[in-house]
């Protein structure tokens, strides 16, 4: 047997630090934990937020045409692509907590960087890099949190943390609201405060512990055992694994990562994944990242376009808070595939929206559909692969997700010109209709143990 394997057996009797780990209350270290991630990833959000802000700004103040605007989005999601692809098969390798720390450090810096851009050229190579970070970080924090999360409260753990999304957003509105219109030289100052990233980065490289699963499987089984007697005290239990519970027991054979994801026991789950990823992605980064320029070109200030999104944008808090309930009552398939329904409806509706109101109503639907759908993503990933491969596994989904996110903003101007408002919405609404139907191709695995 090898190592990795042998690692992670106990005598009868005893718990294995999984099981120990599964079996725990939620304590204040998960409620750290939680939080500390979050953190990170609500200052993604507020990144990605803002170059939607920030690229409304340049069109009015450089004078942009749509294609520009366009790759100034999209080099973004090019380097989220390759930023997520490397950052799962870094964090298999070196940890989570280690690519977790790198990459809030590149994408920080990288923003600050930009606020210094006096050329589009410049600027496109900055959110290359900003990509990079962006993308690998992302699929890391989920599994870091999903990793440590009690059994029968996991899906609900990675929802919560999926919704600090919601609270970057929402800062992203207010600083493109207040900071970004403020003038010619205002998006400067929004990409300097996205800059705050790279100060987190030392916050969380002391802070967060590493995975047990990932120390148990380098052999580092002092430290292992050292993190979860950590959660074992925070709970007020007595350290150790001799409960009166049975013990886990081992992954079936079909759970065992025979030739990789794309192998035989988990090709199909892989390819459902994958599928959902790029529709959402499509979708979701298409309609957000261009809704402040269009209610633009609809005829609406600089000010008032952003109004609205801000608006729009607090809808995605009550969506989360849905699914983080739903997905510990309904299951995460059946959540997913609900709120991904909500979307497309959501979507079409917007796209015949025509006055203020039915524009912020539709708007405030696709937002609270949308981003429960986003949680229950997250939450689904991380148990659809065994440890040796969770992190490549949901970081594959999410690169190849990013083929969405590219393609969304170059796919704007030609529906537009092609049809309006009504066809880019229409095309984003089937994207969402694809994606429920290929959820329900994916493994129910609500109240399991990690594999």
């Amino acid at each position: 047997m090898p190592q990795s394997q042998q690692a992670t057996r106990f005598p009868p009797g005893t718990l294995s630090r999984s099981a120990r780990l599964d079996s725990l209350p939620v304590t204040a270290r998960h409620r750290r934990l939680l939080v500390g991630s979050g953190i990170g990833w609500a200052l993604d959000a507020m990144d990605i937020g803002l170059i939607s802000f920030v690229i409304a700004a340049l069109a009015v103040h450089w004078d942009l045409d749509t294609a520009t605007s366009s790759w100034i989005a999209s080099v973004g999601f090019i380097g989220m692509t390759v930023g997520a692809a490397l950052g799962g098969l870094l964090a298999d390798k070196m940890g989570r907590k280690q690519v977790f720390t790198l990459t809030l450090l590149v994408y920080g810096l990288a923003t600050g960087a930009s606020a210094l851009s006096e050329s589009v050229a410049v600027l496109l190579l900055f959110r290359f890099i900003v990509g990079l970070g962006l993308g690998g970080e992302l699929p890391v924090a989920s599994t870091l949190v999903s990793e440590f999360s009690p059994r029968l409260v996991r899906g609900r753990m990675v929802v919560l943390l999926e919704a600090f999304w919601a609270v970057g957003w929402i800062f992203a509105a207010l600083i493109g609201t207040f900071v970004v219109s403020s003038g010619a030289q205002g998006w400067r100052w929004g990409l300097v405060i996205g800059a705050v990233p790279a100060l987190y980065a030392m916050y969380v490289r002391r802070s967060l512990p590493e995975s047990v699963r990932f120390l148990e499987r380098a052999g580092r089984e002092e430290e292992a055992e050292a993190i979860v007697r950590d959660f074992e005290r925070a709970a007020e239990i007595v350290p150790g694994g001799t409960r009166t519970r049975a013990p886990e027991p081992v992954a079936d054979a079909e759970e065992r990562p025979v030739g990789g994801i794309w192998g035989r026991t988990l090709r199909r789950r892989t390819a459902a994944f994958w599928v959902v990823w790029i529709c959402v992605s499509l979708a979701y980064y298409g309609a957000f990242i261009w809704i402040p320029s269009l209610l633009v070109a609809q005829g609406f200030s600089l000010v008032t376009s952003f109004t609205f999104t801000l608006v729009i944008t607090l809808a995605q808090l009550p969506g989360y808070a849905a699914a983080a309930w739903l997905i510990e009552v309904w299951g995460r398939r059946s959540t997913l595939a609900v709120f991904l329904a909500g979307s497309a409806i959501s979507a079409v509706a917007y796209g015949a929206a025509d006055s203020p109101w039915q524009i912020i109503a539709a708007g405030c639907f696709l937002s609270f559909f949308n981003l429960g759908a986003w949680g229950a993503l997250y939450a689904i990933g991380p148990e659809l692969y065994p440890t040796e491969v969770r992190a490549t596994g949901t970081g594959a989904g999410a690169a190849f997700g990013r083929i969405g996110s590219i393609i969304a903003p170059l796919i704007v101007p030609p529906l537009l010109a092609f049809g309006g408002t009504t066809a880019v919405f229409a095309v984003f609404g089937a994207a969402f209709a694809i994606a429920c139907a290929a959820a329900f191709a994916l493994p129910e695995k609500r109240g399991a143990s990690l594999s």
